[in-house]
């Protein structure tokens, strides 16, 4: 894991994502890589008097705002002392991220925490999680900084989104301090058990501590930010949309609940 990128968008999580990048980027001794994907979209006007269309280009602005944006990135990342290059593409973010991450080995996404409208990085998130085969960090506006040597946590239920998340987390949880596996009771078999979880992570060299837990009248979500708060956890790895993404926007679900109101940065695959 050496290839960091990072969503670089003027938005109020943009702080935190960058000394999150930074941060994970000098953990794995690595290379930054920052995208700035914007599409550039003449506009047509319609002109109720005249009954003419007048074509008004927004791609103008739009570069002035992205050399703006670049600018101030690259002086920032002038002081650091990390590689990086920078990059733009004329797309979505969505779509310019998933198709720029082939060669990129984790992402750096904000969370839905600082918004009042949220709609937007849920969509961008769900998009990249389901079209791109790179960890992701969701990272909250309110954190600026990621520490790769504290405490981890992996929320554990057996499933195939979870034993993703696991493989795809196995660099940094070499580098955490103490490795928790937490599982939730939720009434039903596990396709793999918690034990082979722990079995995996020490053919890796990595010791864990296995805690099972049961959810009874709180949610799943809730246990596991109980237990992030108990364990004093830097960040929390886990398994994306176990369900259909279309359930898990609709009826809520762990991982939208937790896209929203995580107070440590998430590492997740799908």
């Amino acid at each position: 894991m050496k290839s960091v990128l990072l969503y670089v968008n003027d938005d109020s999580g943009l702080d935190a994502r960058f000394q999150a990048a930074l941060d994970l980027t000098r953990a794995l001794d690595g290379h930054l890589h920052c995208l700035r994907a914007n599409p550039y979209n003449p506009q047509m006007i319609f002109d109720g008097v005249t009954g003419m269309s007048i074509t008004y280009d927004m791609s103008k602005y739009a570069l002035e705002v992205d050399a703006k944006l670049r600018a101030e990135i690259e002086k920032r990342l002038a002081s650091e002392d990390v590689p990086w290059d920078y990059q733009e593409a004329n797309a979505e973010p969505a779509r310019g991220l998933a198709r720029n991450s082939a060669l990129a080995d984790i992402m750096v996404l904000s969370s839905c925490s600082g918004v009042k409208d949220n709609t937007l990085p849920l969509s961008i998130l769900g998009d990249v999680i389901f079209n791109s085969n790179i960890p992701v960090v969701v990272q909250p506006d309110s954190i600026k900084k990621f520490d790769a040597t504290g405490p981890a946590l992996v929320a554990w239920n057996g499933s195939f989104e979870a034993g993703n998340a696991l493989r795809a987390a196995v660099p940094l949880l070499k580098l955490a301090s103490n490795v928790h596996i937490v599982v939730v009771e939720e009434d039903k078999d596990h396709d793999l058990p918690p034990l082979e979880a722990s079995e995996y992570l020490s053919r890796h060299g990595i010791k864990s501590e296995i805690h099972e837990l049961e959810a009874k009248k709180s949610s799943v979500q809730a246990v596991l930010l109980s237990t992030v708060n108990a364990l004093a956890a830097s960040y929390l790895v886990m398994g994306a949309y176990g369900h259909s993404r279309a359930r898990e926007f609709l009826l809520g679900g762990v991982t939208r609940s937790l896209f929203r109101d995580c107070p440590v940065p998430l590492v997740v695959a799908r």
